[in-house]
């Protein structure tokens, strides 16, 4: 996993910087479904991905909670729960859920499916972007399948170790190769949009401003 502070770093960003430094560097497929919508508005997730797959199968409830509760006990600290359940029908975080992984250091969630107990983790403070919510939970019906392995939500590819990004505008995964590249060329991004802004505020033409810094 890349270092802390990088991660830091990438959480003083926004989507939109990051995008366009990303779409600069010729890379595609990486913006996730404007579907998936942050729980608490404002929030920023910025970790490496700990990824996990599973489908809906009928089991033993006893059998579904040692494996959910085994899935937790393996997340590492700083990073974000990442998962492609293959249902929207039942709920795959919640309330306990959320305060385990709060208190491991885990720093929120992305899930191609629901939540549940929504009150609570608002008042947790806990980052969660989902698809929406139910009351409904995996007990006796999910399973995981794979932990850490590379998994897909939509048309984007997502390996257990990638950099997520995710503020209110969406989510952008960032190869863990890339990810000290793109972080420090949106910093610079950033600085020249500043530029600009000042330029514009000032009364600069945009035109002009955007041929002085080549960016707008």
């Amino acid at each position: 996993m890349e270092r802390p502070d990088t991660y830091c770093r990438l959480g003083q960003c926004y989507g939109g910087i990051v995008h366009d430094v990303m779409r600069g560097l010729g890379m595609t497929g990486f913006v996730l479904s404007p579907e998936l919508r942050p729980l608490i508005a404002g929030n920023v997730l910025a970790g490496p991905a700990f990824t996990i797959e599973g489908r809906p199968v009928a089991a033993d409830p006893h059998e579904t909670l040692l494996a959910w509760t085994g899935l937790l006990s393996m997340a590492p600290s700083g990073s974000v729960w990442v998962c492609q359940p293959n249902d929207r029908t039942i709920a795959q975080m919640g309330e306990l859920s959320a305060e385990t992984l709060l208190g491991k250091g885990v720093k929120g969630c992305v899930i191609d499916g629901l939540i549940r107990d929504v009150r609570f983790l608002k008042r947790l403070g806990f980052n969660a972007w989902s698809r929406g919510c139910t009351p409904r939970d995996i007990v006796g019906v999910w399973r995981p399948t794979s932990v850490m392995q590379t998994i897909r939500i939509g048309d984007v590819e997502i390996a257990g170790g990638d950099a997520i990004f995710a503020d209110e505008d969406g989510i952008i995964r960032i190869p863990a190769k890339d990810l000290v590249q793109v972080v420090d060329l949106a910093e610079a991004a950033a600085t020249k949009e500043n530029l600009v802004r000042k330029a514009i505020l000032s009364g600069e033409d945009p035109q002009q401003a955007y041929l002085k810094y080549r960016k707008f």
